[in-house]
């Protein structure tokens, strides 16, 4: 074996390290606790393992991937293909079998992954005005004969016109192949679908009392869909999936600087999205128990360059100032157009974006929060990967967007990863001991009470996930064992073993054992960057709005709806409130796009909001710099949290020093 050595990177954990050449890809998966499914021991028997090679050139990780990195497609796996008598997947390789050769960035596609990514987006209830695009229609229609020379659309539209007052109809040619064996096939009696009550988008034989849509989600990280029953307005089914995309970047920037390097980038990620929402779009028909072809309208929320790579438009030019969209405006277009398997007839409604990077996702949690209608000054923000935020009343909305990164996903933190079963989701240190103790996801107890040991013997405690990390992190606050800057205070491990050295600083290991899972100082940082990054665009709206504060907080977005509201505000990630008045908002951005889905009349009402808001644009700002400084500290270098404070105990004010030699606290000197 070569004692050459190659980078590898997996996604979507961003788990990454460095293996002599000749090693198997599953191996250095399994090395680095990256979730690789695999039951055969390695003798490509199962198949579960397969993984993808995303090739080009990867600045953000310093890697150019290329599947020549690959050892050559072996007899093992032809034979794998010749005995499920079905060859692999264009692209896919089994990673038993295949041999690192050079830097690789290797996917892992959610079906070979053993924890599922837990996509927690159901549908939040919510009490619409039912009021649809499509209405149905159910007619007696006069039968074909030789002294009418009427053609069976013109006896349909005289019947609709008739019987519905239904008149200068247009049908959608989609239709039309189908139009005579549907009349014949009922004899004579059709229900027809017609939209907006100007086009037929439907005919089916007999009578039929229901048709559905569907609201879809496309976030960065996640991507959610609602099917809704257009004529009752409940939902028939709901589901998730992670958004495909995660491989070409985990952030929206990182994208965008795959399409630059990579000039037909574009038109891949555009075909990866719209093929992992027809995934979506197959599983809850499936739970639903309908066809695909019952779907006849569909609103789409997502930020901006979502929006942009779903429509097959290029988002270069989001990449820079002035950060110039294609086009901000709500669109209806042919569901054929976008590539969706669904009826061919079937209306897709995008709602409309705000701004160059405040998306139509931020719209559609402007229509689900509704601000607009309040008195009280509300900040909703959707966390995730770009922090979305709106700010106002009846008066006056303002909105901007921030550039939190992965961290809150569990990416680039070193023992992070993605909700799914045996991620850690709570935490709670004990002050006086330093103890910790956790939930899980996937297991009802906590890690001190009876039984959790057995409640976890399938999957284990595999890493942290998001809220766990901001738990966990602002517990360390709390519990003094990093100071207000941040710093891993390393005289505290006089105090307990769980503060340990590591390098130059010091870690807190929340949980001991074969794999342990800690918490670094590297760790710490990357959380406040992100938190920092997103009070700095809360500031920068604040100022512009002359306003000192909020009255109410909403925490909107797959991350944001499981955050506990006290811990985010003890880190700072939003500004002081009565706790009272923090919320979580569920999936805002989907219910929005619901909303819409089920109210023709609140499509007029959100385009017409969102020429109203006005928009910040961050990385123009001069005092975003500032602000994200002072945002770094814990909660905040300059500005007081006297309502959190009130009903917690704020902790010792104290100095350290990120160094190990010089990691002495201080106390600070009152100021003259």
């Amino acid at each position: 074996m070569s004692k050459r050595e190659a980078k590898i990177v997996f996604t979507p954990s961003g788990r990454r390290g460095t293996f002599p050449y000749g090693t198997a890809v599953l191996d250095a998966a399994r090395s680095l606790g990256v979730d690789v499914d695999s039951v055969c021991g390695g003798r490509a028997l199962c198949g579960r393992c397969q993984i993808v090679c995303s090739e080009g050139n990867f600045s953000k990780h310093a890697i150019v991937s290329s599947a020549d990195h690959l050892s050559s497609f072996s007899e093992t796996e032809t034979r794998y293909g010749e005995r499920r008598k079905k060859p692999l997947e264009a692209g896919r390789r089994l990673s038993c079998q295949a041999k690192i050769q050079g830097d690789l960035v290797i996917d892992v596609p959610p079906g070979s992954q053993v924890h599922r990514q837990v996509v927690r987006k159901a549908a939040e209830y919510r009490d619409i005005t039912l009021d649809t695009s499509v209405h149905l229609y159910y007619v007696e229609v006069q039968e074909a004969n030789l002294h009418d020379a009427k053609g069976d659309l013109q006896r349909m539209k005289d019947a609709l016109a008739w019987e519905w007052q239904l008149s200068d109809l247009e049908i959608e040619h989609d239709v039309l192949p189908t139009l005579q064996s549907s009349l014949r096939q009922g004899e004579w009696k059709v229900t027809v679908a017609v939209h907006n009550g100007s086009r037929i988008i439907a005919v089916w034989p007999g009578f039929r009392d229901n048709a559905y849509g569907l609201a879809v989600d496309i976030g960065s990280t996640t991507i959610a869909a609602q099917l809704v029953n257009l004529t009752t307005g409940s939902v028939a089914a709901s589901g998730g999936i992670m958004n495909p995309q995660i491989r070409f970047g985990e952030d929206l920037m990182s994208r965008v600087s795959y399409v630059l390097m990579h000039p037909e980038g574009a038109e891949e990620m555009t075909a990866v999205v719209r093929s992992g929402i027809n995934e979506l779009i197959a599983e809850v028909c499936a739970e639903g128990e309908i066809e695909q072809t019952d779907i006849l309208e569909v609103t789409i929320a997502g930020n901006p360059i979502m929006h942009h790579l779903f429509l097959g438009l290029s988002p270069v030019e989001l990449g820079g100032a002035p950060f110039a969209l294609v086009t901000d405006e709500a669109l209806n277009l042919p569901a054929a157009n976008v590539g969706l398997a669904i009826s061919p007839a079937a209306v897709v409604y995008v709602l409309p974006c705000i701004a160059g990077h405040v998306g139509a996702d931020a719209a559609a949690m402007v229509l689900a929060e509704e601000p607009h209608l309040m008195d009280e000054i509300s900040l909703v923000v959707d966390v995730g990967t770009n922090a979305e935020i709106v700010l106002g009343n009846r008066d006056r909305l303002l909105a901007c967007s921030s550039p939190t990164g992965p961290a809150f996903e569990g990416a680039q933190i070193s023992c992070g990863q993605r909700a799914a079963p045996g991620a850690i989701e709570r935490v709670r240190i004990d002050p006086d001991t330093l103890q910790a103790r956790f939930s899980v996801i996937g297991s009802e107890l906590w890690s001190d009470e009876a039984g959790f040991a057995g409640s976890i013997e399938k999957f284990g405690v595999t890493g942290i996930c998001g809220s766990g990390i901001i738990e966990v992190v602002a517990e360390m606050y709390l519990a003094g064992i990093i100071s207000e800057d941040g710093v891993v205070d390393g005289s505290m491990a006089s105090k307990s073993p769980r503060v340990v050295a590591q390098e130059r600083t010091f870690s807190y290991v929340l949980l001991d054992g074969e794999r342990p899972i800690v918490v670094t100082q590297n760790d710490v940082r990357q959380i406040q960057l992100a938190k920092a990054a997103l009070y700095a665009g809360v500031k920068l709206l604040l100022d512009r709005a002359g306003l000192a504060g909020v009255d109410r907080i909403r925490l909107a977005g797959a991350f944001g709806s499981h955050i506990d509201t006290k811990y985010a505000m003890v880190l700072g990630l939003v500004p002081d409130c009565k706790l009272a008045n923090v919320a979580s908002a569920g999936n805002a951005a989907g219910t929005g796009a619901r909303i819409a889905l089920l109210n023709v009349g609140s499509r007029r009402e959100l385009e017409g909001i969102v020429r109203k808001i006005e928009k910040i644009e961050t990385a123009v700002e001069s005092k975003f710099q500032e602000y994200f400084v002072d945002a770094m500290a814990f909660p905040n270098k300059r500005d007081e949290f006297p309502n959190l404070f009130s009903e917690i105990k704020k902790p010792e004010t104290k100095i350290v020093s990120i160094e190990r030699d010089r990691a002495r606290p201080r106390r600070r000197r009152k100021q003259a």
